[in-house]
């Protein structure tokens, strides 16, 4: 091997593979080091070198240095060529690796290459992503040649080749299009402070500006709504709440509760729960369907959210009271004091802190341990209560629906017997019309 074909070949790889030079130049030293080694036997001590200026070899073995046409043209040329394309793939591995690994939860854009058992193949420059079933947002599908942005989601090396996983339901998906579709965002003037998703249904972004004179919602908003438009296309008609961040939980919640209207935001410290008071008529849209506004509220606030109009809070702190005050060793005021902290239920006084608990009441340990066992198994029966109730509720619904199946037939077979009578008339009528007219 010339001193100039290994420039030659180093160089080449650098280029086509993207790998270092000095990885490639270590490759091919250990090459030669483990041809030589089988030439002269494993209990040899071999050590080799290349120059990184001029391409020369030299090397020593048990000390000895050995002669550079020896080094040549004694070892094994196809060992050392199947060593170094060894060496090569690990390097190449590594390199892509460690280029990917450095992007996780960035943006890529690739095409897919192809679409198979409901993973899509992407192709990203000269490397292959997969992009799972579980990863794509609910109801997409892909077509070979179709151009598709998504985030790194993990990066692994699996033998000789690299697994790289992309996504297109993490949050991280939403923050990179609006970094890229909002120039204040990308110039550090609006900063997304939160975001919690839903993909393929909703998401809820918090954004705040630095300078009073840039509106943060309207500025992501766009003239007549074209930059989040852009943003709610790619994403495939997920629909988007933009948030006015704040520091001030009082002012977050309701904010991060919009559309709906917002009375009062009660705040329980020791469990880290808002309680959120509204009108009867904001209250299915507070919660939303299926749970999905108070839920992603939530995950923007980082607080447990409990909806519930002034009524319903009254008849918990009720409940609640008495409840807590008919357990041994909980006498009222301490139940109210309780009660005052946002402990509403049994299930929420049995996992109190036992510190915070006996430093309200002035209670032993002992007289704390049985406060919350007692609380426990009362959780747990009003738990079994639930279900039942659930139970039968699902039960009197199948009534009630075969019910309203049953009367829609019974009323549709009446339909039909009348249309039927009439028809009797109509044509009865036209006989004695027939008739009457042969008559005269």
């Amino acid at each position: 091997m010339k001193p100039e074909e290994i420039l030659r070949i180093v160089d080449a790889i650098h280029r086509d593979k993207n790998i270092e030079k000095e990885i490639v130049f270590q490759a091919i030293e250990s090459a030669l080091v483990t041809a030589l080694t089988r030439q002269y036997g494993e209990e040899s001590n071999i050590t080799i070198a290349i120059d990184r200026v001029d391409g020369r070899l030299s090397g020593t073995r048990d000390g000895v240095e050995i002669d550079t046409q020896e080094l040549s043209g004694r070892i094994g040329a196809q060992t050392a060529k199947q060593v170094i394309i060894q060496k090569i793939r690990e390097a190449e591995r590594d390199s892509i690796h460690d280029e990917f690994e450095e992007q996780i939860g960035q943006m890529v854009s690739g095409v897919v290459s192809r679409f198979e058992g409901a993973t899509a193949t992407v192709t990203l420059g000269g490397t292959e992503a997969i992009l799972p079933r579980s990863e794509q947002i609910p109801g997409e599908s892909y077509h070979p040649n179709e151009r598709v942005r998504a985030t790194i989601f993990e990066v692994r090396k699996v033998g000789s080749r690299v697994k790289i996983i992309l996504s297109r339901i993490r949050p991280q998906l939403v923050q990179r299009l609006f970094e890229q579709e909002i120039p204040e965002i990308a110039d550090g003037v609006i900063e997304i402070r939160a975001i919690s998703r839903e993909p393929g249904y909703r998401s809820k972004v918090a954004v705040i500006s630095s300078d009073s004179r840039v509106d943060c919602v309207g500025a992501c908003v766009g003239v007549r709504g074209n930059r989040i438009k852009n943003i709610v296309e790619e994403l495939g008609g997920e629909r988007i709440d933009i948030v006015r961040w704040s520091d001030d939980l009082q002012v977050l919640v309701p904010n991060a509760l919009q559309p709906a209207e917002v009375d009062e935001v009660i705040l329980c410290q020791m469990l880290g729960r808002g309680i959120v008071l509204v009108r009867e008529d904001q209250l299915s849209l507070a919660i939303g369907r299926r749970g999905q506004n108070v839920r992603l509220a939530s995950k923007l606030c980082g607080w447990d959210i409990e909806i519930m109009t002034r009524e319903e809070l009254d008849q918990q702190i009720e409940r609640a009271v008495t409840g807590f005050s008919s357990i041994e060793g909980l006498d009222e005021s301490v139940a109210e004091r309780l009660v005052g902290e946002g402990f509403l239920s049994y299930d929420d006084l049995s996992v109190i802190e036992p510190d915070d608990l006996m430093e309200m009441g002035g209670l032993s340990a002992d007289a704390v341990e049985k406060i919350v066992n007692e609380a426990e198994k009362r959780a747990a029966m009003a738990e079994v209560a639930a279900a039942d109730e659930r139970r039968k509720h699902r039960e009197q619904e199948r009534i009630d629906k075969a019910t309203a199946d049953a009367d829609a037939a019974e009323a549709a077979v009446q339909a039909a017997g009348q249309s039927a009578e009439g028809v009797d008339v109509i044509v009865a009528g036209g006989a004695d019309a027939v008739a009457g007219d042969a008559g005269g």
